[in-house]
């Protein structure tokens, strides 16, 4: 009878799954076609095949950890002569002169950019390693009149530093090609960094250290622990309790005011948990960086033998660090029992994860930088950003780029079933954005039903239907005509059914208020942030369009520039020539190139450096919605805009007041050869432009929206170490 009663639930829990999973697969499957016949409309098979072909070649990239690199090339061990080094590298070494000339030659041969010496404490060894190492030309030695433990040999080698930073470095490890170059551009990526640690590796590859999580209780943990390196909770720069001391970074001004490692945990054990205590209390943060990568024997040296030798001193020396934090440890510091994936975020104020189609790319597109933008106020406001491509690929550039920024990015296989992912996620999430209908239409059931507890935002980046609308009523095509108001029917379903929707201008959110009163929208436009310095009109000359043709108003306002409205321009000033940029050109606008006075560049890896060149940046789109991102980055360095009504719907800009505004070929010609010649207009809409950006587009106004929805958040929910 028991059973009978305990199976049918059973039984319908797992038809349940089943059902969602299938309606989850038929949904992608059905976006997939949809989106496919979109593009053939707009791109013709040849750009379908390659856009096709790019999403293919990113989903095979499958990143793995290489293996550390243990023989090194046979050489002497030489060290270039440094007057004022970047960073003052710290080997403190007792006895093992083995492992010391191991971790000489890596570092002689590691390739780094910046300047370093290398200043080798010897602890009063009892071997060889006096004479060993007074001959390495380079090699700054000291030794010891008496053994004084780890916590003295770092001080004292501190003390003989000359370099901007100060590099801890165990005798024991092996630094992997471009560990220190990794390791210090952690103090420019995120300059409210105190100290930083190294990845730290076992010799056979696993993972040894992703940075240390302390306890309430004093005790501590390597996050991490045996696994893989290229485990993508592992791979992102992220803050930690304490970073081993085996492989450390400060800046020396910072050491040297906190007084260096603390003489009562002499010998050794806890100095470097006690340091990063100290760093925080500084007001700073101790962060964890994966691409700087260290191979450590762990105890060749010490032992592992916690009741005897030097080691012991790591059970003694636990005692006297709680007692000097016994505060902050109750009242920041997860519980002893705590499971390591919940104790290493005890810092986060929320836990956010980001959905979109592909990871994002700031350099190419303006949606793109919004988003990094986004991410980066979520982060000031203490959130955890974790994000994922709906394609489940890593790019090597672009994920890269974002684990740096601290985001943690997951990809296949790491993944495996992305409901069971979901499933997995669900307690410690407490937001989910998702950028564009396409990409939420298929999740939206699979992720109410997987994340029962976390709110749901849909972030449009513009409202799709209207542009789509537009298309076809310029083009009069039935058929795309059709597919725009089965974007409209979806894009208002999911505005209806999420917590929160975000739009980037006030003219969309009208439209949507107007059909969904009930509906919670809120605006977070495109950020950017004004340049001090803009080069004078008199430096400059030719004008510009930018644009990704992936986006098919880009495509439709380069040959209308080209064909209708540059001729007329040429007619009268043969001297201006006109750049067209973008990648994934097809071949209509490849063609422009041909004409005399058309340049077409593709991407520009510098396209700042190009607009601080040319004297007009023109957005002449005749179909679209939203902000468009061409226009604010151009207006934030300083550059004038000639513009279509359409271009500029939603942003509060005024004809004659931060931009020019013209909708025909003749008059848009016209405006541009007015304001080339004008210096005193072109100064004026600069100026101007700028005030609008600080006005209406920059962090400040974003992170209004940010605070607000953060703000409507329920409070944490019960089970989450806070």
């Amino acid at each position: 009878m028991g059973d009978a009663n305990i199976r049918p639930p059973a039984r319908w829990r797992r038809l349940k799954g089943l059902g969602i999973w299938l309606g989850f697969e038929f949904r992608s499957r059905l976006s997939l076609i949809r989106r496919g016949l979109a593009s053939l409309r707009s791109r013709g098979w040849r750009g379908t095949w390659q856009h096709l072909r790019d999403r293919l070649d990113a989903a095979r990239s499958r990143p793995a950890a290489p293996p550390p690199k243990l023989q090194l090339a046979p050489g002497d061990i030489v060290f270039a002569a440094v007057d004022a080094p970047t960073a003052s590298i710290v080997v403190p070494a007792f006895n093992q002169i083995g492992f010391t000339l191991q971790c000489l030659s890596a570092l002689s041969q590691s390739a780094d950019r910046c300047s370093f010496e290398v200043i080798v404490v010897d602890d009063a060894s009892s071997d060889d390693t006096a004479d060993r190492l007074q001959a390495i030309r380079g090699l700054r030695y000291v030794r010891n009149s008496e053994n004084l433990g780890f916590v003295g040999s770092c001080n004292a080698g501190a003390a003989q530093a000359r370099g901007e930073y100060l590099v801890f470095l165990n005798n024991d490890t092996v630094a992997q090609p471009g560990w220190l170059d990794a390791l210090l551009a952690t103090f420019v990526r995120h300059p409210d960094t105190g100290l930083a640690g190294s990845q730290l590796v076992y010799p056979d590859g696993r993972l040894q250290e992703a940075g240390g999580i302390v306890f309430a209780d004093g005790s501590g943990w390597n996050y991490g622990r045996y696994q893989d390196p290229a485990d993508p909770r592992f791979g992102f720069v992220r803050e930690v309790d304490y970073c081993s001391g085996a492989a450390i970074a400060l800046s020396r001004a910072l050491f040297e005011s906190l007084g260096g490692f603390d003489p009562r945990y002499s010998p050794a054990y806890y100095e470097d948990v006690d340091l990063a205590m100290r760093v925080r209390e500084h007001g700073l943060k101790v962060r964890y960086q994966p691409a700087s990568v260290v191979v450590h024997f762990e105890g060749s040296t010490a032992g592992t033998d916690t009741t005897q030798g030097i080691k012991a001193y790591q059970v003694s020396n636990q005692h006297k660090f709680v007692e000097r934090w016994r505060a902050v440890l109750e009242r920041r510091h997860a519980p002893a029992q705590t499971p390591a994936d919940r104790a290493i975020g005890h810092w986060r104020r929320r836990r956010v994860l980001w959905l979109d189609a592909v990871t994002p790319t700031p350099d190419r597109d303006a949606g793109s930088l919004r988003q990094i933008e986004i991410m980066a106020l979520l982060q000031a406001e203490g959130c955890e950003v974790c994000f994922l491509p709906q394609n489940l690929a890593y790019d090597p550039v672009y994920s890269r780029a974002l684990q740096q920024a601290g985001v943690e990015v997951w990809w296949q296989p790491w993944i495996g079933s992305l409901p069971r992912w979901l499933w997995r996620q669900a307690e410690a999430v407490d937001l989910v954005i998702v950028s564009r209908h396409y990409v939420l239409t298929p999740l939206f059931q699979l992720l109410r039903s997987q994340m029962p507890n976390s709110r749901i935002l849909f972030d449009t980046v513009d409202l799709h239907y209207l542009r789509q609308l537009r298309e076809a009523e310029l083009s009069g095509d039935p058929a795309q005509l059709r597919a725009a108001q089965q974007v409209r029917r979806d894009e208002l379903h999911l505005i209806a059914h999420c917590d929160c929707t975000w739009v980037v201008s006030p003219f969309e959110r009208e439209q949507l208020h107007a059909l969904l009163p009930d509906a919670r929208v809120e605006i977070l436009p495109t950020i950017h942030q004004t340049e001090d310095v803009v080069p004078a009109f008199e430096s400059r000359q030719d004008i510009v369009f930018v644009g990704s043709y992936r986006h098919p108003p880009n495509v439709d306002a380069a040959l209308w520039l080209g064909n209708e409205i540059y001729p007329r321009i040429r007619a009268i000033r043969r001297d201006i020539q006109l750049h067209l940029v973008g990648d994934y050109a097809p071949a209509a606008v490849s063609a422009l190139g041909e004409r005399d006075g058309i340049i077409v560049h593709g991407h520009v890896a510098d396209l700042d450096g190009l607009l601080d060149r040319t004297r007009i940046n023109l957005a002449p789109l005749r179909f679209g919605a939203g902000v468009k991102g061409k226009i604010s980055h151009s207006l934030a360095r300083g550059l004038p805009v000639v513009a279509t009504g359409c271009a500029v719907e939603g942003m509060h800009l005024r004809d004659g007041e931060q931009v020019l505004v013209a909708d025909d070929a003749d008059a848009f010609a016209q405006s541009v050869l007015r304001l080339y010649d004008d210096a005193a207009l072109w100064r004026e809409l600069s100026q101007r432009g700028q005030e609008h950006i600080r006005r209406h587009f920059s962090r400040e106004a974003a992170r209004e929206a940010i605070h607000s929805l953060l703000d409507s958040l329920p409070s944490q929910r019960a089970g989450k170490h806070s």
